[in-house]
């Protein structure tokens, strides 16, 4: 079996797992809108001191993404573990893998049983609300020990310097998951918005791991953007369903956790795919790059007013577009294709000249000071009288969309 039919064979079933996230999550979706309604787990006030418009639409649409991914993966796992030998009938060019797959077993179970617990921890939320801090506290929690008993651990090569190193190794990459997590919450305050940055930053991650040949992390992004994709056919506005906490902090986490055991660089290599310079790692902050400039630039403008960051309000960039005079509609897609501007560019990073690299990063800070400058033309609301809309961490117009 060629090296050439391998990569052909596995890039082809990572692209049906797209298929499969999809078929799963549109069905499932479409039974939450009318689930949702007849139930009554719609839309929610949040926590105290949320600037927020209610809106008779389900929130539990979270519960499809994160189903139309654990589940398949789950049961290919099973199949893998309890019958490997009709699986390598079906899928022959998988045996190459399969070695690797054992020796991260561990790995895959601590990210399975994360996912799992952020997911409820966000369904909670949506229905008692959750106060900020134990919230955050349970956060750390759970990306501590899915960092420490799963071994998902961003700049592991630090372990190389003693225990000091792999101490920063480790808050490192819990910092990475909370500020992920969050920032993709955060950006959940606009019908479309956090499901469609979130889909494309899956898909370039895509790209990066079925260049780089790991096929089991690829697989886990397709399920996840396939998911997505089926998720937004309710929620591109005007919305029917909101992915809700369940949906957010679960897919932060995949994001983070996915991007944390991806190898962005190989030094070694001097063939690697995604290429040998040491800035190849900054890979996931420039695919990541709108949603984190969105969570910290709310964060240091609340903390500024005095302010709790997980009190939602109109400061988001989104709510300043519509506020400038675009619709919710444009404002969405000026950032989701923002996002994939970023996210193109990052994939190649790796193998990019040092001059080059400079040119992305001037590229992303004069994106960055665009957004900055749009920012700043708005006069910022603080009594809730924004134009935002959506259903996250945001406020709500007096007319449109709801938001946390």
């Amino acid at each position: 079996m060629t090296e050439r039919y391998l990569t052909h064979t596995m890039v082809l079933l990572v692209l049906a797992l797209v298929g499969v996230g999809f078929v799963l999550s549109f069905p499932l979706s479409w039974l939450l809108v009318r689930v949702g309604r007849r139930m009554g787990a719609l839309d929610s006030p949040g926590a105290a001191g949320h600037v927020k418009e209610l809106r008779p639409i389900p929130n539990i649409g979270g519960v499809a993404i994160f189903w139309s991914v654990v589940a398949p993966m789950c049961l290919g796992f099973a199949s893998i573990e309890l019958a490997p030998q009709q699986v390598l009938e079906f899928v022959p060019s998988m045996e190459a893998f399969l070695p690797r797959l054992k020796e991260t077993q561990h790995t895959w179970a601590a990210m399975l049983v994360g996912a799992l617990l952020f997911h409820l921890l966000g369904l909670v939320d949506d229905r008692r609300a959750l106060a900020a801090w134990p919230k955050l506290l349970c956060q750390v929690a759970i990306a501590t020990g899915v960092v420490w008993f799963g071994d998902v651990r961003l700049l592991s090569f630090l372990s190389d310097y003693g225990e000091l190193g792999t101490l920063l190794s480790l808050s490192v990459s819990v910092l990475w998951i909370i500020g992920i997590v969050n920032a993709v919450n955060f950006l959940d305050n606009m019908d479309g918005l956090a499901g469609g940055i979130s889909a494309i930053a899956a898909a370039c991650f895509l790209v990066a791991t079925m260049l780089n040949g790991q096929y089991f992390i690829a697989g886990a992004l397709a399920l996840l953007l396939g998911s997505l994709g089926g998720f937004l056919a309710f929620n591109i506005p005007p919305a029917r369903l909101f992915m809700g906490d369940g949906g957010s902090l679960f897919i932060g986490f995949w994001l983070a956790a996915l991007a944390a055991r991806t190898t962005f660089v190989a030094p070694e290599r001097a063939d690697y795919a995604l290429g040998t310079a040491w800035y190849g790692v900054l890979m996931p902050i420039i695919i990541l790059a709108i949603p984190l400039y969105d969570g910290v630039f709310v964060t240091i403008y609340r903390l500024s007013k005095g302010k709790s960051p997980f009190v939602g309000g109109p400061e988001h960039i989104s709510h300043r577009l519509v506020e400038l005079g675009l619709s919710k509609r444009r404002s969405v897609a000026v950032l989701w294709l923002l996002t994939a501007i970023t996210g193109i560019t990052g994939i190649g990073l790796g193998r990019m000249e040092p001059w080059q690299a400079v040119l992305v990063g001037v590229q992303l800070l004069s994106i960055f000071l665009a957004m900055v400058i749009l920012e700043t033309s708005v006069a910022r609301g603080t009594n809730g009288d924004g134009n935002g809309s959506g259903h996250g961490n945001g406020s709500a117009p007096k007319s449109g969309s709801a938001a946390r």
